[in-house]
């Protein structure tokens, strides 16, 4: 039986929940397991807040926002969101299937973690369904290395890797290419960390292998990351690499300031600010 557009919209939605769930979840736990280099701190804890946007006087949908800084994770952010409405007539143009006709629907999850430990990479994942005149899933997972860390790049795009080749033969090739472009910073000349994938557009025949791809990207970041986080969490670390963790940190805001494109869909979609600025480190430094 073909599933109707709004049944896809409520299987995407429904994931995004969940997903979100689970990562809370195990990042609490890894927040009561703490750290040995901040024991004394107390455990972070999610907190939550909901938010509404308006679209031309109606209800456009919503989201929330999930925050907790802590005693291993400095700051992370879980957000979901599903919205709906109208594009402003300068950006319909940018977006797929929306030219012809303004409407649209989102729904997806990000979340991004900026972590106590300089030796402890930041992350981020997103993944979303968007439908205009069209529909399809996109997103992915990169990893940030506040210092270099050979050990941490392998794991995680071997995870990645493994991943992708139960889903399609040329995804891991095609999807790294595309997140090494992605997340490039033009005017620093570097790219943001050791990548990752990054896919968009992503529509098949098959709508179902399609969500259960992505429902594979979120699993595996959570897998993986909880995996190089634990492993590293309790080593010792210097006011040097503290600096260096900072000054990479000032890269980061860069480039979602100036060039992430989920910044720039939130801000023209009158999304919440407080959401889409999410990704912002708790501490960065410009030399």
């Amino acid at each position: 039986m073909t599933q109707t557009l709004q049944g896809k919209k409520e299987a995407a939605n429904a994931w995004f929940t969940e997903l979100r769930n689970l990562i809370c979840a195990e990042f609490e736990a890894i927040e009561i397991e703490g750290s040995s280099i901040n024991s004394a701190a107390a455990p972070g804890r999610f907190e939550r807040k909901k938010w509404r946007r308006q679209d031309k006087d109606s209800d456009g949908g919503g989201g929330t926002i999930s925050i907790m800084r802590g005693r291993v994770f400095e700051k992370v952010g879980v957000n979901i969101s599903a919205v709906h409405g109208e594009f402003s007539p300068e950006f319909r143009k940018e977006i797929h299937g929306a030219e012809e006709f303004p409407e649209f629907w989102a729904a997806g999850i990000s979340v991004v973690a900026h972590m106590c430990s300089p030796l402890v990479p930041a992350v981020h994942m997103n993944t979303r369904f968007i439908t205009t005149t069209k529909s399809w899933f996109g997103g992915g997972t990169d990893l940030t290395p506040m210092v270099p860390d050979e050990g941490a790049a392998s794991e995680f795009h071997k995870a990645l890797k493994i991943t992708c080749d139960k889903h399609g033969a040329d995804y891991y090739e095609k999807y790294k290419k595309w997140c090494d472009e992605y997340f490039y910073i033009p005017h620093r000349d570097e790219s943001r960390g050791v990548g990752g994938i990054f896919y968009d557009y992503l529509s098949s025949e098959d709508w179902a292998a399609d969500l259960a791809f992505t429902k594979d990207v979120g699993k595996t970041f959570l897998e993986v990351y909880l995996s190089i986080v634990r492993s590293r969490k309790d080593q010792p670390w210097s006011e040097k690499q503290r600096e260096q963790q900072l000054i990479k940190r000032g890269r980061y805001v860069e480039f979602n300031l100036l060039h992430d494109r989920g910044t720039k869909f939130g801000l023209k979609t009158g999304g919440n600010v407080e959401a889409i600025l999410m990704s912002m480190p708790p501490a960065a430094k410009w030399p």
